[in-house]
Formats: C-alpha cells, sequence, structure tokens
C-alpha cells in the first residue's frame, strides 16, 4: 500500500514541477499541500474530508487552526502548513504593495491597504500615518475583532499619530459580508476621530473601507 501511496505522489508531483496547479482540482491541490505535513498518510481521503467540512477550497485556506483541527485526520502541523498559505500569499501581496512611494490620493491608499485584508475573518482596523509629503511613517494594526464586529477608540488612532510624529493619519478597516458601502456608524466614527486628531495638528485623509477585494475611499465618497 505504501509503495502505491508513494507512485501516487510523486506522479502529482511531477505533474505539479511541469505544468503547475492550473491541471489540478481543488482536491488535487490539497492534497498535494498535505503530502508536506503528512508523509504516511492517504491524503486524497483527508482533502474531500476538508472540502466536505468547509464547502470551498477558499474556506479551507481561511479556516482557522482551530476549526481545521476538528476534522478528523488533521493534526497541528497539517492545519499549520494550510494555515501559513494564507499567511504566505498576503505576505507576498504586502510586499509587492508597499514599494515606497508617497500615498498621494485614494488609489494609492487602496493598493497599499488593499492586501493587508486579505484572507482574513476577522474585522480589522489600521492606521497608515504618513509624513506632510506623503511618505509611509507607519502603518500600523489598531484593534482586531470578530466577524462583524471591531471596537477601537479615538485615543488609539490619536496615540499612533503621536508615537510617530504623523502629519497626515489614513485609516481602514474592512467588511466581511456585503459592501464596502460605509455605514452610518462607519461615517460617525470618522466625524470623531477627524475631531480628535485635528486638535493635535493631525489631518485624517481617508478613511478607506475593504470588503471582499473592493474598497470605498469616504473622502472620495463625499464624507469628509
Amino acid at each position: 500500500m505504501e509503495s502505491i501511496h508513494k507512485g501516487h505522489r510523486e506522479r502529482l508531483r511531477q505533474r505539479f514541477y511541469e505544468h503547475g496547479l492550473d491541471s489540478f482540482s481543488d482536491i488535487e491541490a490539497l492534497e498535494l499541500l498535505l503530502f508536506y505535513a503528512l508523509p504516511r498518510r492517504d491524503t486524497n481521503e483527508l482533502a474531500h474530508a476538508l472540502l466536505r467540512s468547509f464547502g470551498s477550497f477558499r474556506a479551507v485556506i481561511e479556516a482557522k487552526m482551530t476549526d481545521l483541527m476538528q476534522v478528523e485526520g488533521i493534526g497541528e502541523n497539517a492545519a499549520c502548513l494550510i494555515c501559513l498559505v494564507a499567511e504566505l500569499g498576503r505576505r507576498y501581496m504586502v510586499s509587492g504593495s508597499h514599494t515606497g512611494k508617497p500615498i498621494r490620493n485614494s488609489d494609492d491608499a487602496g493598493e497599499f491597504l488593499l492586501p493587508l485584508f486579505a484572507y482574513e475573518t476577522s474585522e480589522l482596523v489600521y492606521v497608515l500615518c504618513l509624513d506632510n509629503g506623503g511618505a509611509v511613517k507607519k502603518c500600523q494594526k489598531i484593534a482586531s475583532g470578530m466577524s462583524n464586529k471591531v471596537d477601537f477608540s479615538s485615543r488609539d488612532i490619536v496615540d499612533a499619530a503621536l508615537r510617530c510624529n504623523a502629519c497626515h493619519v489614513i485609516i481602514a478597516h474592512n467588511h466581511l459580508s456585503g459592501t464596502a458601502l460605509p455605514s452610518a456608524a462607519d461615517i460617525s466614527t470618522t466625524q470623531k476621530l477627524r475631531t480628535a486628531l485635528g486638535l493635535i495638528g493631525v489631518e485624517l485623509n481617508d478613511h478607506i473601507i475593504v470588503c471582499e477585494g473592493d474598497y470605498v475611499s469616504l473622502k472620495d465618497s463625499g464624507y469628509m
């Protein structure tokens, strides 16, 4: 039985070497990934179990370690490897967007910020601190919440701006469902933040809302 599995693994690896993942089904892609955490298991069976449990390839990759480990046969090593795929993907996209160019408008801000929210299953808040020329002084995660809510205070944003001596600030958060359109609470929060930052001489340039690979600028939308 082991020689059969070994032959199958080698054929799948060879296919990947020669053609990449384009020729792979979702099952086969997960199966190949699991080879490197489970050298002696039938990973095809586990790949099927993962897709049955989570419903899609994307949902498997975005799942939390604790949830992955609820699937029989998926231990800590396999769960860690699956989670690493999303984290590496995010790191790759972030490294490509952070080119060092100044942030001068909402398009620049969206390009910089969008990768930070890739594969996220919780709402997050980031603050982007800029100097007077728009160069990024610091990008900091301020808060992490649940799937539909994240709490933070104006003081958190003000403190971040003061620590890096920022002249301008852009804040960003994500919606996990629906659209990137701002809610009444988003608009109210933005107005309060603008006032709080103005008291220390820092301008709130924009509030970017991200949802499913898209984003909306509150400034461009006329809310600032």
